[in-house]
């Protein structure tokens, strides 16, 4: 299957937060997830992996409590279940990759 950005709904997540939902079969889902400065992915849980790269921008993340920056070319792994959320320190997108798919984004 080819997605086509541009072809690609998004949609919002959060305030200054937008989501695009880039391929996805039950179990594996792509997604770019593009922040205005100073916007929060707040605190969340759920029960997929998930691994982030930073696409562009500078972000703070919080892993169970744990505040670190990364910036472009930089990734993070999220286990299932661990608190974690982003702030964006400029504006900027991140790539996630959840397994197994995220259902709840699919029918959003």
């Amino acid at each position: 299957m080819i997605v086509r950005a541009a072809e690609a709904p998004t949609v919002p997540a959060e305030p200054g937060v937008t989501r695009q939902v880039l391929g996805h079969d039950p179990e594996l889902m792509m997604v770019r997830v593009t922040f205005q400065k100073d916007a929060v992915g707040y605190i969340h849980t759920h029960p997929h992996r998930q691994v982030t790269y930073v696409e562009r921008g500078r972000f703070e993340f919080n892993l169970d409590g744990a505040k670190t920056v990364l910036s472009p070319g930089d990734s993070w792994f999220v286990p299932p279940d661990v608190p974690h959320g982003a702030v964006a320190l400029e504006e900027g997108a991140l790539i996630d990759v959840f397994t197994p798919a995220r259902t709840d984004f699919i029918r959003a």
